[in-house]
């Protein structure tokens, strides 16, 4: 299944500079919506570059980044996620002296407590924060963590630190998503468990998914469409079958001596 041919998230001629490296040098790409898009490279290629500087995380030197329609190159990391655009990093981050289901509520929307006014209506918030309580608890189950909802995020083995901060991504309620190898440190059990998670948000709720994941199988298989970035730019950008096949691809990871 692919989604709208109307792009979600358009990237144009995206530079970053760190000192004399250009990490990443006028990469162009698309994400069309309701899709599962994959970012594969070998390393330096520029992908977490890339998804910093579409995220917010890092600002351009150049180029130009389009969500649903609107010019957000210049907005802060947290304008475009309240705007549906949320992200997981590479490297966890957790509130490591909060429980893992607090973190989870922490990132839930539209709580009415967190504001003055609605703070001194305890009725009000008390009916929601058992709302937002609710659906943490159904979404550490979705992803396998419903047994650690009472342990502190400190005491997480990695793999779970990456299932957790998926778990509050998708609290957020985002359109697109961004997940920076969600699957590395991940049962390969439960990896293919929250990838059919995904995969059912993007066909009932129209959830857009793009990641990086070095693991082709996991690209090959789930993917609609993979990018292919090589010295900062993108070399290819089409269906895996073609992806996996294409020339200029089968190079750029040959070259990078992997």
């Amino acid at each position: 299944m692919t989604g709208d041919e109307t792009p979600i998230l358009r990237a144009e001629n995206l530079v970053r500079h760190f000192g004399g490296v250009k990490a990443v040098d006028g990469a162009t790409f698309d994400v069309r919506r309701g899709t599962i898009t994959s970012l594969i490279g070998p390393n330096g290629a520029g992908k977490t570059t890339a998804f910093n500087l579409v995220t917010g995380f890092e600002t351009t030197d150049a180029g130009r980044v389009e969500f649903n329609g609107d010019d957000i190159t210049s907005l802060r990391s947290d304008e475009r996620a309240r705007r549906g655009m949320v992200r997981t990093f590479q490297l966890t981050r957790v509130l490591g002296k909060m429980t893992v289901l607090d973190n989870v509520m922490l990132a839930a929307p539209d709580q009415p407590g967190e504001r003055l006014r609605h703070s001194m209506l305890p009725r009000r918030w008390r009916g929601r924060e058992a709302e937002v309580r609710d659906l943490a608890v159904a979404m550490l189950n979705e992803v396998g963590l419903e047994a650690k909802a009472g342990d502190y995020a400190a005491t997480m083995s990695g793999g779970q630190r990456k299932l957790l901060e998926m778990a509050r991504a998708l609290m957020t309620r985002p359109s697109l998503v961004m997940l920076d190898e969600p699957m590395a440190g991940v049962n390969p059990t439960l990896g293919r468990q929250l990838l059919d998670y995904l995969d059912r948000l993007r066909r009932e709720d129209g959830l857009t998914i793009l990641f990086i994941e070095h693991n082709m199988d996991v690209v090959m298989d789930t993917s609609d469409e993979v990018i292919v970035m090589g010295e900062g730019r993108v070399i290819m950008q089409d269906v895996p079958e073609k992806v996996r096949s294409d020339q200029r691809v089968i190079d750029a990871y040959l070259g990078a001596g992997e």
